[in-house]
């Protein structure tokens, strides 16, 4: 791992640790929300849940429990606005900006957003500060689209897919660490020093405290180690150069079946095309994946009333067998395998996981232990998700934006294509996925309401196999090389 590459990822460990903190949260916080609220009918909290229930009741009335059927879509929302200011306002300017001015210089702009992210939800004591706490987040990410465009900058595309692996490892690492963290210190009280004072925090100011501090620990970290990569081209060794086609059919013959060079002017129209293809299955997987993923955790407080430590050691436990399957398979079967069909493989995990968590609610009632087996292998399938398909994906879409100086043809220098520019590509790459992000919680949330949780598992299963099927119109098409054809 060269010294940026070890930068980057460092400096994602302290990004998503305090991003993961708050996940296992979310239903306690909204309880909390309730009942300080409650009181109010002309809060914003009141008002939004008024609203929430008045939707709910035109097509589901639920035979009890009805406010913790609220808290589920309104957990929803809650996750929506953070992907929704991401899609709308973030990732396609981005990466656009960062092309423009510099991956370094516009990364830690989007530090000061998220730092301020936190510092408002620490003080947050109403519904309506918290969610603004969240719209701020939501403005203000860009760092692992940027830390993506940086190692996009800073290897070739033989070792490009590898290097983005540790995008995945990071993540897999904050998932370990990050949710039980956040439910063991949202059992702990501020120090009785700061609550002398009489300033009043948000019931898990400690979690909120623990992010900020992360957060700014990073941004020191950025500016002290990070150099500025925008325009650096990382030079392959000779002898891969000259295998290059070779090589790059062996990493992704099978996901495209050929192995044999086009002209520049084929290559552009072609990896255009791909991109275009790319970024409407990351749209169709998240948006089915994150709805999926968010309502775990409001599924196990609606079936099983877990609470904050049980629900972090679900998460926990996924980005466990994640990390190892990163490190243990994902890296060293990816070069065998190719970039689309080890996708595919995610997504056919994914939709086994559905398949489980389909059954699992009509083992509640009189087979408690096996619907906890049936979630924990639920978990394990969606830990092979996570490993492999947005990766995969991302390590595609980035071989897509490595255009040629030279053009092999003519042997004359040409210019990088403006809708092949690293920043401004994966940055639409990335807003498709977010808009995903931001449809699929209220999509998933919704059908679970409306139709209870073995539906909504059933059809997400179905949408899962269907988008696996459609996997092989990527799988066999041709990976575009960069290399000199001799």
């Amino acid at each position: 791992m060269g010294k940026v590459e070890r930068v980057v990822f460092l400096s994602l460990v302290l990004d998503l640790f305090a991003f993961t903190i708050p996940l296992p949260l979310f239903p306690r916080i909204i309880e909390w929300f309730t009942k300080r609220e409650s009181s109010d009918p002309n809060g914003f909290l009141s008002r939004t849940l008024s609203l929430v229930s008045s939707a709910r009741a035109l097509v589901y009335q639920p035979t009890s429990n009805p406010q913790r059927w609220d808290v589920v879509l309104l957990g929803g929302l809650m996750g929506s606005v953070f992907s929704f200011g991401t899609y709308r306002f973030i990732s396609p300017r981005i990466g656009a900006l960062s092309d423009k001015y510099g991956r370094k210089r516009i990364l830690l702009l989007t530090m000061i957003g998220n730092i301020l992210s936190g510092l408002v939800w620490l003080k947050s004591t109403t519904f309506a500060t918290y969610m603004l706490s969240r719209v701020i987040g939501g403005l203000s990410e860009g760092n692992v689209q940027l830390a993506i465009a940086i190692l996009s900058d800073v290897t070739t595309p033989e070792n490009r897919a590898k290097a983005l692996a540790h995008v995945g490892i990071a993540f897999a690492i904050c998932f370990i660490i990050g949710p039980p963290i956040g439910a063991y210190f949202a059992s702990r009280p501020l120090p009785s020093s700061i609550t002398a004072s009489g300033i009043e925090f948000n019931v898990y100011a400690v979690p909120a405290a623990l992010t900020v501090i992360l957060l700014t620990l990073e941004t020191i970290f950025l500016v002290v180690a990070l150099p500025e990569t925008r325009g650096k081209h990382a030079q392959a060794a000779p002898e891969k150069t000259a295998t290059n086609g070779a090589s790059n059919g062996t990493a992704n013959g099978k996901a495209n079946g050929a192995t044999h060079q086009t002209s520049r002017q084929a290559t552009v129209s072609e990896r255009i095309q791909m991109l275009k293809t790319l970024q409407h299955l990351h749209f169709l997987f998240l948006g089915v994946f994150s709805g999926v993923e968010f309502t775990l955790t409001f599924l196990t407080f609606d079936l099983f009333d877990w609470d904050n430590k049980q629900n972090g050691a679900l998460i926990g436990s996924i980005g466990i067998i994640s990390a190892l399957l990163q490190g243990g398979y994902v890296r060293r079967a990816l070069v065998k395998v190719g970039e689309g069909n080890m996708a595919r493989r995610g997504i056919t995990s994914c939709a086994l996981g559905l398949i489980f968590l389909t059954i699992l609610p009509h083992m509640v009632a009189n087979h408690r232990t096996v619907a906890i087996r049936l979630l924990q292998a639920a978990a394990a399938c969606m830990a092979m998700t996570s490993a492999t398909v947005v990766n995969s994906l991302t390590a595609y879409a980035s071989l897509q934006c490595d255009d040629v100086s030279v053009d092999p043809d003519t042997g004359k220098n040409v210019e990088e294509h403006p809708d092949l520019a690293k920043g401004k590509a994966l940055g639409k790459f990335r807003s498709s996925g977010q808009l995903g992000r931001a449809i699929g919680p209220l999509l998933a949330c919704a059908s679970y309401w409306t139709f209870g949780p073995s539906l909504t598992y059933a059809i997400s299963a179905v949408a899962m196999f269907a988008l696996s099927s459609k996997m092989k119109s990527v799988t066999k098409r041709r990976t575009v090389t960069t290399a000199k054809v001799e």
